[in-house]
């Protein structure tokens, strides 16, 4: 069974996660700050753009992290086998390359292993956006979604 943590302040990405993870073997556990999901060997810890208490992340043990870019601090202290990472930035994994009439064009800027082991290669995924989450929580769900082999229905 594989262990998901959500580490956010209540913004729904939990929720999504959970969602994602309903017909994979999956136990996700949402929490607001680092140090509660301390002593669960984590298989991906998903981190949302507005989450705090980054002095309690070296408690955590995953083997793969998806967190916003531009976090190096977190980057350094997270103890992850694998780090990923979502937002504008070209220098993050996943990122947005697109948004307009609904959609929103994802680009993968490098591959990456999903939990199972499934290679997820480059490419650009053209996907449904109604706008009504942040594009880096859409990100998140993007990243989150590939990383349990459920790739995202395109449009």
């Amino acid at each position: 069974m594989w262990q998901i943590g959500v580490w956010e302040q209540e913004e729904g990405l939990a929720e999504r996660v959970t969602a994602l993870a309903s017909a994979r073997h999956a136990m996700v556990r949402a929490c607001s700050h680092p140090a509660l999901l301390a002593g669960v060997e984590l298989d991906l810890l998903v981190v949302s753009p507005g989450a705090t208490g980054w002095a309690g992340a070296l408690a955590l043990s995953c083997h793969t992290a998806l967190l916003p870019g531009g976090l190096s601090a977190l980057t350094r202290s997270l103890p992850a086998g694998t780090m990923l990472s979502y937002g504008p930035s070209g220098r993050n994994t996943i990122t947005l390359s697109g948004l307009n009439d609904g959609h929103a064009a994802v680009a993968i800027q490098r591959e990456f292993p999903s939990l199972s082991g499934r290679s997820v290669e480059r490419q650009e995924l053209v996907l449904p956006f109604d706008g009504t989450i942040t594009p880096d929580l859409f990100l998140a769900q993007v990243g989150t979604a590939l990383l349990l082999d459920r790739l995202p229905k395109r449009s």
